[in-house]
């Protein structure tokens, strides 16, 4: 694992389309770690994760040495000395957490990507999907509203599904419709959220596939939350993934905490 000079104090910000979170480290360990809901200002997001975490860790900003910026916002961040892409601190994290990993799959707010790391955590490959929404986790959001749930009660309903509805619209729009149909064909709501995740996995494959995928597997991101998903996609790849000691939406941040730690290395 990656250690972080002897008493020097670093930290790691992720802002997201839809979450910011932040970690800090000391001596390779994590002290302590915030998610919040983003605002429309990056910045603001940033600095109200910082202070928060740094408010019940008893810290002042002075006593973080670095500090770097990952994320859909990672340019924003106002008190980072650095960014670093958000795929590169997704694989760094999820090797940090669990050294065997090799493949993860990020599921972020807007965007969905597959990368490959190699022994060290550094980034190898990856892909992205860039035209559409589907397959993401506002996609999930929608279509967790188009239910009537919450978007964190998808996974243990889909749990309880019988038989998964059948969503054939490759397009999350389409796909609002034809939850919506199937609601008002009285449909149980557990049959359409196990086709939700299904369709979601689905739309998740064809990213992994398209790399010469290696174990162990992880999930990252908040859309990994979704235990009816992950399992899908366990099914569809035929292993299981690996479980995380962290929450798996704080991994981008602690891979940004821990290139922050080899930068601040380099400066001592």
């Amino acid at each position: 694992m990656s250690r972080s000079p002897d008493g020097v104090i670093v930290a790691g910000c992720d802002i997201g389309a839809l979450t910011t979170k932040a970690v800090i480290m000391k001596d390779g360990a994590l002290l302590g770690a915030e998610i919040l809901n983003s605002r429309a200002r990056g910045a603001e997001s940033a600095r109200r994760a910082m202070e928060g975490l740094l408010g019940r860790l008893g810290l002042q900003w002075d006593s973080i040495s670095y500090c770097v910026g990952t994320g859909y916002g990672r340019n924003v961040v106002p008190f980072a000395q650095a960014n670093v892409s958000e795929i590169s601190c997704h694989g760094r994290g999820a090797h940090w957490l669990v050294p065997s990993v090799r493949t993860v799959i990020d599921g972020g707010g807007q965007d969905c990507k597959a990368l490959l790391v190699d022994e060290n955590g550094m980034l190898v490959d990856f892909r992205m999907n860039f035209k559409c929404a589907a397959g993401t986790g506002a996609a999930l959001e929608v279509a967790a509203e188009s239910l009537g749930i919450d978007v964190s009660e998808l996974g243990p309903l889909s749990l309880q599904a019988a038989e998964p509805a059948l969503l054939r619209k490759p397009c999350c729009i389409l796909t609002q419709i034809e939850i919506r149909h199937h609601l008002f064909e009285g449909r149980n709501r557990a049959d359409i959220a196990a086709g939700i995740n299904e369709i979601t996995a689905l739309q998740i494959l064809p990213l992994v596939r398209e790399l010469d995928v290696e174990k162990d597997i992880a999930f990252t991101g908040g859309m990994a939350k979704n235990v009816g998903l992950l399992k899908c996609l366990e099914r569809e790849l035929g292993t299981e993934m690996v479980r995380f000691p962290e929450d798996p939406q704080l991994v981008g941040a602690i891979g940004a905490a821990l290139f922050a730690a080899d930068r601040a290395r380099t400066r001592s």
